[in-house]
């Protein structure tokens, strides 16, 4: 007992703090926070709204995308389509009717092409010379059949409606390979008009300046053929009861292309039996693949593909004559 009370009367003798009781002490001082920590102390939605802050409105956001996908080679593109007929010609179609003019250019080209013979007739039999001018004949009819295959490949395969000179020959083809009955309507010198201006225009100085019956051998049956080969065309597509007999014989004969023949053009692949004149060429050149090889020496240089390489679509494929195509004078 008197050991605790002298503690205690130690302890009230010692001297008073500095400060007053009536103020309280200020709070300790509070660590810095840890920055790798700092985050993770926070509340959960404070933590989100830091986000925000720093994150850009939805509508300022841009977002694109690149590829370095190379484009797929489209061969259409090397393809230079025509524009072809959408419906077919119908009873008193202008298109298949005969215009004065031309019949004034079928009788300009057969006036040409007589005169040729007339020369080569009349030199033959002042010189006695017979053999040469038939053999020359019959050189141009040969070379006739193969230039008109040679020129229906081309118009089949090449070009449209918009290539100068041959634009509307090459959108009728292309509109005959669809209705090719139509051939048969159209008028005689409808038909032919258009060979028989490019016949004027070449035979006519031929006329003028030589007299040679071997020259005018040539030429007056070479030319001859090719001006007719659209008529030649046109009853290879017509029926047998409206063939006059002794082109019937001629079909027959071989002579003219014959309807079978012929029928084999309007078959897929449509790329063979072009020569439309005789047709003795057909067989030669498509079993020689003389076309195909054209149309790969026209494709290496100049990048152009022939219609014949593209599937065949419904601008192709053959519609059957309606009754609303009928039968129209043929002159």
């Amino acid at each position: 007992m008197p050991a605790r009370a002298t503690a205690t009367a130690t302890a009230n003798t010692s001297p008073a703090p500095a400060v007053s009781i009536a103020q309280p002490l200020p709070p300790p001082p509070q660590p810095l926070p840890n920055p790798s920590t700092t985050l993770q102390s926070y509340p959960r939605h404070r933590h989100r709204h830091r986000h925000r802050q720093h994150l850009p409105s939805p509508s300022r956001v841009h977002c694109s995308t690149t590829t370095t996908t190379k484009p797929k080679h489209n061969p259409a593109k090397l393809v230079i389509e025509p524009s072809r007929l959408q419906t077919p010609p119908i009873f008193n179609d202008p298109s298949l009717q005969s215009t004065w003019s031309h019949r004034a250019w079928v009788a300009c080209g057969c006036t040409t092409v007589l005169v040729s013979l007339a020369k080569c007739v009349t030199a033959a039999a002042n010189s006695h010379m017979w053999l040469e001018p038939i053999l020359a004949g019959l050189v141009g009819y040969v070379l006739a059949d193969l230039g008109s295959g040679v020129y229906h490949w081309a118009i089949d395969n090449y070009g449209g409606s918009t290539t100068p000179v041959f634009g509307s020959q090459i959108e009728a083809f292309q509109g005959h390979h669809k209705w090719p009955w139509t051939i048969t309507r159209r008028q005689f010198a409808n038909n032919i008009q258009a060979l028989a201006r490019a016949v004027t225009f070449t035979v006519l100085p031929i006329d003028l300046a030589f007299n040679s019956p071997v020259l005018h051998g040539f030429v007056a049956v070479c030319s001859g053929c090719i001006m007719f080969s659209q008529q030649f065309h046109a009853w290879a597509h017509s029926t047998k009861s409206r063939l006059p007999p002794p082109v019937l014989a001629l079909q027959d004969a071989g002579v003219l292309v014959s309807r079978s023949q012929h029928a084999a053009h309007h078959r897929q692949p449509y790329n063979n039996n072009y020569c439309i004149v005789s047709g003795v060429w057909n067989e030669f050149l498509d079993e020689h693949k003389v076309f195909e090889a054209l149309e790969m020496v026209v494709f290496f240089k100049l990048g152009v593909r022939p219609r014949s390489w593209t599937e065949p679509n419904l601008d192709w494929a053959e519609e059957i004559e309606t009754p609303q195509i009928l039968r129209t004078p043929l002159i």
